[in-house]
């Protein structure tokens, strides 16, 4: 089969239409013989993510009975063999029939989807605080894909620190099951609690501490963080069980929405542990 995004190759046009062709977009060369059976089952299933990826990748189809040095130079010793070469060079490799979520995977790693590469847009725009153009970029992925982990995470950070509570609550807790999910969790006492903050107006006579803890969540909402991570601090350090526990978990759910890459949460963790240990 060949098509604009698949292509037999042999040993006279290889430096061609693999090599130098690989400086463009990705090439991933699949490495088959007609006897060869497990070569009958990945051979059409990579054709099938080739054409669905529209360009972002070259397939090229080499037959190793017919191209014998190609596959003594490149190792090969079992089929079916994969090899992707990006820049001229080999830069990943699996060999025999794989899962189709595998072999997605593989691909991604070397020929990222329009969705992974506005996803990592929205990413990068989430950690600058730029929170609506991250919304723009989660928001049309999600038209796509409705169910992505990821977007639907990002979209309920960014969501957090526009104020937007309700929506974001409704978001985490439809995240599906993925390693985005525990994520989602540990946001949801977060959103949670200041969804009861704005439930009501506090009784007169509340104790410090549940003053301290009122103020704590407001700043979270006018959107400064490390006052609110000071406050809650201030509060463990003289009731590490506040509120059954609730005032660790928006500590912590503070931590996740910062994110590991925000230079601060590093120091915060550690003054935690401190804390509570």
């Amino acid at each position: 089969m060949t098509s604009n995004f698949i292509v037999n190759v042999s040993e006279s046009d290889f430096e061609i239409e693999v090599l130098a062709y690989s400086q463009q977009v990705p090439v991933v060369v699949d490495f088959w013989a007609e006897w060869c059976g497990p070569c009958r089952t990945l051979g059409p299933m990579l054709e099938r993510l080739a054409e669905e990826g529209q360009g972002s990748f070259r397939l090229a189809k080499l037959n190793v009975d017919e191209n014998n040095s190609l596959a003594i130079r490149y190792g090969i010793h079992g089929i079916p063999a994969v090899k992707a070469f990006r820049d001229g060079k080999m830069v990943a490799e699996f060999t025999g029939v794989q899962p189709e979520p595998r072999i997605r995977e593989f691909l991604r790693s070397i020929a990222p989807t329009k969705s992974d590469l506005a996803l990592e847009k929205g990413m990068s725009l989430l950690y600058l605080r730029q929170y609506g153009r991250a919304e723009t970029e989660f928001r049309q992925i999600l038209q796509e894909n409705p169910s992505q982990p990821a977007a639907l995470l990002g979209l309920a950070k960014c969501l957090i620190f526009l104020g937007e509570i309700d929506e974001s609550s409704h978001i985490l807790q439809s995240i599906p099951a993925s390693k985005e999910f525990n994520a989602a969790q540990s946001l949801l006492p977060l959103v949670q609690e200041i969804e009861w903050l704005r439930s009501g107006k506090p009784a007169p006579d509340v104790s410090p501490l549940e003053s301290a803890y009122r103020r704590a969540l407001e700043l979270v909402l006018r959107g400064n963080h490390e006052a609110a991570m000071d406050g809650l601090l201030d509060i463990l350090r003289e009731d590490k069980r506040f509120k059954d526990g609730k005032a660790r978990l928006v500590f912590l759910a503070l931590l996740e929405l910062l994110g590991d890459e925000d230079p601060i949460v590093r120091e915060y963790r550690a003054e935690l542990a401190s804390v509570l240990f």
